[in-house]
């Protein structure tokens, strides 16, 4: 055989190509650039795919070496800690069993069945054992084993739940096998090319919490350890520093301090607003509304119950009824009062079905269009009591949804206002910008390959004509089109995905909408869904936490307390409070016989936004003294001037004059 048949040739990122014997490494590739590579390579790309620096390159191929400093080597750290940890906690207590440990957002988590439960005090000894595996810098290598030697290999080792995973592994996917020194598993990889490459000082684990296996409460709970992973200690400990923020703005500790909502065990995942609460939630509808009808969209109202059959003709039934609350009732005949048919229904879990209902109501013709639908739907969605979390996660909630109904022609024109709402709104709540990823189709989905090339290529047309500041998210589409996300990020850095507009050709087919073009012949719309908060009750949540309670003047709750010093104010008071409510300031009066200090500190720590402190020098002169949180002194002023200032500086955004901001 000739042997230029056996050679491969490698074309590194630079453009430069080189030949080497089939099956070559990415390991002797980087050991043939410099020794200073090879001793910093972690890890490959090989055509685009991640890869360990062992896989044997088979054919002509693109490749990249990674180090440390590369993007990806952050996800094959926090993978091989995962690891590192499972091998630490079976060499301290052997009798653990082990399952699954991925990577997730920041660190990693593994799944452990022990008897005796884990706790924060077994920390320190794990995360010990884990820097001497790193410091022992054991080879990481990798195998491919035959469905019926591993399954052999995990009974004898008494691990059952690794004999489910390789039995549940469909006949055509290789069965890999990993080894962290002489710590063996069931691994798709990639991972680092020895422990030592897992930084030992850039790691903590955090948590310890319950997990059923494979995520199915019929199944055995087992113990979850959670931990971070960074390159460096500096991360690490910015991490650690975010994370210490985040819990005193957790919205959860200050909706309680404030009193703005509660959830209790009688209603998991159902919000009870509090007055206070439903004031912020309130007045942010009633923003959003006016935002929405400036910009062409009519207000609608669509049932909370839906019969089956529209889930099933939308495709939502066979796609997300694992999901959905339903309710099974019988329908009794008039005449006899006798049931005759047992009728399915389901609370509505969003509101795209039932928008189509309204559009299909009359001939529509092209310069009907675009139609935009807007709707605060109210939707219900099942989650599991593990998944919620405060107002973040329910099960109840309300959506700023609409639905805009256009030809294909005006898809760019209509992403491009959508941004341009979005955007707006954004920053008026304090947000000053955002970033956008484009979703592409997932491998669940409706609608043909043919439907999907035209969505997609024309919602990337369309944010293209905006923007080319984008990343591209495959496969995380909706099921019925691609979409675009928008993602938003906090005062402490963390970042949010709250917006969405998603381009559907598939339901306007599946639910029968059409319009008469310009031609007479009739054609189906496009049905772009989209929303900016995504829910109220989410983003009321992230807006707490943003800017931990202390809402602008406009969104307060409680906007101005009138707090007296002594009791012969009291009157004044009354007159003071009657003039901020007049204007359409949420005000009050504190008259309590305590100290004045005493009342400042109390509604400062309850974030009221202004404070007016009146004693007998106030009610003499006419005068307030004004307290603004989170500034140092006061300010003196006439009532008059007082009540001018506080109604501008409390009036919403978009009602204020154009360029002007507070």
């Amino acid at each position: 055989m000739d042997d230029a048949a056996n050679m491969v040739t490698v074309t590194l990122p630079d453009g430069a190509a080189r030949t080497y014997p089939a099956g070559v490494t990415a390991a002797t590739v980087a050991r043939d650039i410099s020794a200073s590579l090879a001793k910093a390579a972690v890890a490959a790309k090989i055509d685009g795919a991640l890869t360990d620096l062992s896989r044997p390159i088979a054919a002509d191929a693109r490749l990249a070496i990674l180090t440390s400093k590369d993007a990806e080597a952050l996800e094959l750290i926090r993978h091989d800690c995962a690891h590192i940890m499972a091998r630490a906690v079976q060499e301290i207590w052997p009798e653990t069993k082990v399952t699954i440990g991925p990577v997730v957002e920041n660190g990693w988590y593994y799944d452990f069945d022990r008897e005796e439960p884990f706790t924060d005090a077994d920390f320190a000894q794990i995360e010990a054992k884990m820097r001497q595996i790193i410091a022992a810098r054991d080879p990481v290598r990798t195998e491919i084993w035959p469905r019926d030697k591993a399954i052999a290999h995990y009974r004898a080792a008494n691990e059952p739940f690794k004999v489910e995973l390789v039995e549940a592994i469909p006949e055509d996917q290789a069965i890999r096998m990993y080894w962290h020194g002489p710590w063996q598993d069931l691994c798709r990889g990639p991972h680092l090319a020895h422990t030592g490459q897992v930084p030992p000082d850039a790691f903590k684990l955090m948590r310890v919490a319950g997990a059923y296996w494979r995520g199915d409460s019929r199944n055995k709970q087992l113990q979850r350890i959670y931990g971070v992973a960074f390159r460096t200690r500096a991360e690490l400990e910015a991490h650690l520093k975010m994370l210490e923020e985040a819990a005193k703005r957790d919205h959860r500790r200050i909706g309680r301090e404030m009193r703005l909502f509660h959830l209790q065990e009688e209603a998991p995942g159902m919000v009870f607003w509090h007055p206070d609460g439903w004031a912020i939630y309130r007045v942010l509808e009633d923003y959003m509304r006016r935002r929405l009808s400036a910009r062409g969209y009519r207000e609608i109202r669509t049932p909370q119950v839906v019969d089956r059959k529209l889930w099933e003709a939308s495709g939502h039934w066979e796609k997300y009824r694992e999901n959905m609350f339903i309710t099974e009732i019988d329908e009794t005949s008039e005449a006899g009062g006798h049931a005759n048919e047992k009728r399915t229904n389901a609370l509505k879990p969003m509101n795209c079905p039932c928008h189509v209902q309204i559009y299909n109501q009359g001939l529509k013709s092209y310069r009907d269009l675009p139609l935009r639908l807007a709707e605060f739907g109210s939707c219900h969605r099942y989650e599991s009591s593990g998944s919620m979390h405060g107002l973040m996660r329910v099960r109840g909630f309300t959506q700023d949804d609409a639905h805009i109904f256009c030809t294909e022609d005006q898809i760019g024109a209509e992403t491009a206002a959508f941004i341009d709402l979005l955007g707006t709104v954004y920053r008026d709540l304090g947000f000053e910008s955002f970033d956008i990823k484009f979703s592409t189709r997932p491998e669940v989905r409706a609608g043909s390959d043919e439907t999907w090339d035209k969505a997609e290529a024309a919602l990337e047309a369309a944010v293209k004509g905006v923007t080319s500041d984008y990343e591209i998210d495959p496969g995380e589409g909706a099921f019925y089109g691609p979409k675009l996300d928008f993602k938003l990020t906090d005062a402490i850095g963390r970042e949010w995905q709250c917006g969405t507009l998603q381009a559907d050709f598939v339901l306007p087919e599946r639910l029968g909408a059409e319009y008469v073009a310009e031609d007479g012949s009739k054609k189906r719309p496009v049905m772009l869904h989209r929303a900016i908060l995504g829910s109220f009750e989410r983003f009321i949540g992230i807006l707490i936490e943003n800017c931990a309670g202390r809402f602008p003047l406009w969104l307060a709750p409680r906007q101005v307390v009138v707090a007296t010093i002594v009791s012969d104010a009291d009157a004044y008071a009354a007159e003071v409070v009657a003039g901020l409510r007049a204007l359409g300031l949420r005000a009050e009066a504190d008259l309590r016989n305590e100290k004045i200090n005493y009342k400042v500190r109390e509604h400062s720590d309850a974030h009221v936004p202004v404070i007016l402190a009146l004693g007998r020098q106030e009610v003499e002169a006419r005068s307030v003294s004004v307290r603004r949180l989170g500034a140092q002194g006061q300010q003196t002023m006439s009532l008059d001037a007082a009540l001018a200032a506080l109604a501008a500086d409390a009036t919403p955004p978009d009602l204020r004059p154009t360029g002007e901001t507070r």
